[in-house]
């Protein structure tokens, strides 16, 4: 819930004093400790200067948190929050404003109070962040947020280092350069255990010239660190809080850290798993509670929600909401999972969360095209690439762009080149429409006949797999041409049906087009010959 405090009440409370009896009787005064309290004021910085200056507007109405609780601002703009020797004060973003940017486009809407600064570890933390301020503030800037935008998600980048980052960089930034998107999110695996390579792909995101907001991924994390608290200490120096939230237009953000890292006593050695924890379930549940019903929600995350130990928890504050998704990377596939009934979900109709395609493909494997980029196929056949949330107030779709193919591509086709005549219907047509999920029909005609429903497959993409056998014969002969390519996985968005009999000799074209729930119809064509 939403709480208030007054100053005059905190100031109080700090000069009050209780009496104990001393070992001689007599009375003696002890003043009460409590913690420290940070105050500040959100403001319109109408001349951009990052301070807050006589006659500027003090913005009152608007959540600030310390991670734990979440109040608002008063008449004059102002908050308190209590704080420790490791908090991190943050403005939740409100609609039609946004926070300052820094040289990368990434949002500065938070301040790190780390007196001590971060343990020591490989790579840096948080330096020593000395006294608290007076006055903690936070500016703003106006700006127009229509019920419909959109929102680009980056799964998984994650490069080794800038060889990878320039990947990337031609890849996908290039074509994003120009976008009309709000914002852009990266959905965790930023980078790949090496926490130094973060400067060079911040550098190269920006370049697409939008506001950038991170997730930290089970790879962005200090893999020295000896307690999970103090696992995500260079993701805090570099990007801020790892949990926090946000509005644009009509829908509530809300950023989840469920990587959990687990230092086990003895000789085992650490490591991570899918976790929320009690404290960041708290938050979770006052930032909601602050939320109304009706109002759309995006949950996102790095791990998808349904490997997360605590995961129901999370469901109990989610599953009466009639507008809520929640997205994640992390598996290097792409898929949209519906969480029902048998997995303890208790709500009304199934929970729709994605998991994203990732930017980094197979980690960047894959023999590389003319460009010298690795084609990096996923393990499900898909096409490395990112994804485009769109949204109009309650009502949102999901885009998949395949990295430098546009955005016709959106399934590929799998047919022999030729079939005997005799033979043809024992030949299986597949197609993999990268972004369908189990209810998208998908029809295949050849050539004028009449279309036919194709069989959803769970199976192994046969094109991912004869290309995975190609290249291990390649690297056989030269291990290091490129990374090899994971084993394939079963793919969710396979469909396959024979060829009928006896079709005539001669060059036939094969038609597929996939109907999504939302109406939309993707097609393509595939031309084979019969002999």
């Amino acid at each position: 819930m939403i709480r208030l405090i007054s100053l005059f009440s905190v100031m109080a409370v700090l000069s009050s004093a209780i009496f104990v009896v001393s070992s001689t009787g007599a009375l003696q005064q002890d003043q009460i400790q409590t913690p420290p309290v940070a105050t500040g004021v959100v403001y319109h910085d109408a001349n951009e200067n990052q301070q807050l200056d006589a006659g500027e507007k003090r913005l009152s109405g608007i959540r600030v948190s310390n991670g734990q609780e979440i109040v608002i601002t008063n008449e004059n703009g102002q908050y308190e929050l209590p704080i420790d020797e490791d908090t991190i004060l943050f403005v939740v973003k409100p609609r039609n404003w946004r926070s300052p940017l820094n040289e990368h486009n990434l949002p500065r809407f938070y301040y790190i109070h780390k007196p001590g600064g971060s343990p020591m570890s490989k790579f840096a933390g948080v330096a020593p962040t000395g006294p608290l301020p007076e006055s903690v503030d936070f500016p703003l800037y106006p700006q127009s947020e229509p019920d419909q935008f959109k929102a680009v998600m980056f799964g998984d980048p994650q490069p080794r280092n800038q060889e990878e980052v320039d990947y990337l960089t031609h890849d996908v930034v290039e074509e994003l350069i120009g976008s009309d998107a709000s914002f852009g999110v990266t959905l965790g695996d930023i980078v790949f255990d090496d926490l130094d390579v973060m400067e060079g792909i911040n550098r190269s995101i920006a370049m697409i010239g939008i506001p950038w907001y991170n997730i930290v991924g089970n790879h962005d994390i200090n893999l020295d660190a000896k307690e999970h608290k103090f696992s995500d200490e260079t993701f805090e120096r570099v990007y801020g809080p790892s949990t926090y939230s946000l509005d644009y237009g009509s829908v509530h953000f809300l950023v989840i850290d469920n990587v959990e890292w687990v230092v086990p006593q003895g000789d085992r050695k650490p490591s991570y798993r899918g976790g929320i924890g009690e404290e960041q379930l708290a938050f979770i549940k006052t930032d909601l509670a602050q939320i109304p019903k009706e109002q759309m929600v995006v949950l996102m995350m790095h791990i998808p929600i349904i490997g997360v130990h605590d995961r129901h928890g999370l469901y109990r504050l989610i599953e009466d909401r009639p507008l809520c998704i929640s997205i994640s990377g992390h598996t290097h596939t792409h898929e949209h999972v519906w969480i029902t009934d048998t997995d303890g979900w208790n709500g009304p109709k199934p929970h729709h969360h994605i998991i994203n395609v990732t930017v980094s493909g197979s980690w960047w494997g894959g023999a590389p095209d003319e460009r010298g980029i690795p084609h990096t196929t996923m393990g499900d056949g898909g096409p490395n690439g990112y994804s485009i949330l769109n949204f109009d107030g309650g009502e949102y779709h999901l885009d998949y762009f395949a990295a430098g193919r546009g955005p016709d591509y959106q399934m590929e086709i799998d047919a022999p080149e030729v079939v005997a005549q005799a033979e043809t219907s024992q030949a299986t047509i597949y197609a993999n429409v990268f972004n369908a999920d189990q209810f998208a029909e998908v029809t295949m005609q050849i050539g004028d006949a009449e279309p036919v429903t194709m069989e959803h497959a769970r199976e192994i993409d046969p094109k991912y797999k004869r290309t995975v056998d190609k290249e291990a014969e390649a690297l056989a002969l030269n291990k290091s041409a490129w990374k090899k390519l994971p084993s394939p996985k079963k793919s969710t968005h396979l469909w396959k049906q024979a060829l009928p009999e006896n079709l005539e000799p001669g060059s036939h074209k094969i038609t597929v087009s996939a109907k999504f729930k939302d109406g939309r119809i993707f097609t393509d064509h595939q031309i084979f010959r019969v002999e």
